[in-house]
């Protein structure tokens, strides 16, 4: 039970976070008119209009509302969304400012993947070494793992963990009656490991694995969750895991599927439904795709437009429950979570 002053502490510091990502966001929306660099998706801006700031408003709040109504219902407990001090809260928003007007530039000049470099193809996949949302260093470096949680926050106004903790109420309805000491968790694409920390915040005693293609971001994830005992890290591509068939209790992965080509996706798909054990659940989140949400559509086929995202063109098209049906899955359900896309799938027994 709730009491009115965990209501109220709720609200100030989700409210308290809106403000300070949106702040950002207002900051830096000058640097956003520059001409997009080449994507899967046209160079023409789309014409239909997206939700406007008055409906984002609106289900932002609903978002928060769900959030708190899952702690409710004892779903999970009271977040806690681990910012950091004040001092690194200011330390993470230069560093993102810093960026700002290189990103600009990088875009300008239509420079989506100068990370990428034959040295670096011999270990890691092509489409893994480019500059997602033009930021330096990609998804390789330590000052770009610093600021990623940032970078999506501003982008989402704040609302990012709260959806995904929406993840956690399918985990919970797995759970149900199970030992926590012998369900293993694996979170594939972690980056900073913001869910797992969530997943460890509801179920301590889970042995949880954290995997992720970048050593850098897998990095800034054990510092996120150097608290909490349990945890066991894993530098690993999505698409050949380290993990025997039949061996993981409960698949999670959130934000992955819309930074990989479509043919990736279906390899991915097969490998997780390989690791899960029969009876095993794959909690799956990512974007919101065309048709999910009412209104929403315009906005989505203009993100690319901002942001170099390759492969988020041919994303918001896909049937997730048919590629996961395909690859030996049981679809379970699908739902849209304020700007992103929550699916579960179950691995028949």
């Amino acid at each position: 039970m709730l009491s009115p002053i965990d209501k109220f502490a709720y609200a100030a510091r989700q409210a308290s976070r809106v403000a300070w990502f949106m702040g950002h966001g207002f900051a830096t929306g000058q640097f956003r008119q520059t001409r997009p660099g080449v994507s899967d998706v046209t160079r023409e801006r789309p014409r239909e209009k997206g939700p406007g700031l008055d409906r984002l408003m609106r289900d932002l709040a609903v978002c928060f509302q769900l959030d708190l109504d899952n702690v409710a219902s004892g779903y999970y407990p009271l977040p806690r969304d681990a910012d950091g001090s004040p001092a690194d809260l200011l330390r993470r928003s230069r560093a993102f400012m810093a960026d700002v007007p290189v990103a600009a530039e990088r875009k300008a000049k239509g420079a989506g993947t100068e990370v990428y470099s034959a040295e670096k193809a011999e270990e890691l996949p092509a489409y893994f070494l480019q500059n997602f949302h033009y930021q330096t260093g990609g998804y390789l470096t330590e000052e770009s793992a610093e600021i990623y949680d940032m970078q999506v926050d501003v982008l989402f106004s704040g609302s990012t963990n709260a959806m995904r903790r929406e993840c956690l109420v399918p985990l919970y309805q797995w759970m149900k009656g199970k030992d926590q000491r012998k369900v293993h968790i694996a979170d594939i694409a972690c980056g900073t490991g913001r869910f797992g920390r969530f997943v460890k915040q509801a179920y301590p005693r889970v042995q949880l694995t954290l995997s992720d293609l970048s050593e850098a971001y897998l990095a800034e994830a054990r510092r996120h969750l150097q608290d909490y005992s349990g945890v066991n890290f894993e530098v690993a591509n999505a698409e050949k895991l380290p993990f025997p068939d039949a061996s993981v209790d409960v698949l999670t992965s959130v934000y992955l599927f819309h930074e990989v080509p479509p043919k990736v996706r279906r390899i991915i798909a097969r490998e997780w439904a390989r690791v899960l054990k029969p009876g095993g659940r794959l909690i799956f989140m990512d974007s919101l795709q065309l048709g999910d949400t009412q209104g929403y559509d315009g906005m989505l086929k203009s993100f690319p437009v901002n942001f170099h995202e390759p492969y988020y063109g041919s994303y918001i098209k896909e049937d997730l429950a048919s590629i996961f049906e395909d690859a030996g899955l049981t679809h379970a359900e699908s739902r849209p979570v304020f700007l992103s896309k929550l699916v579960v799938c179950d691995k028949p027994t």
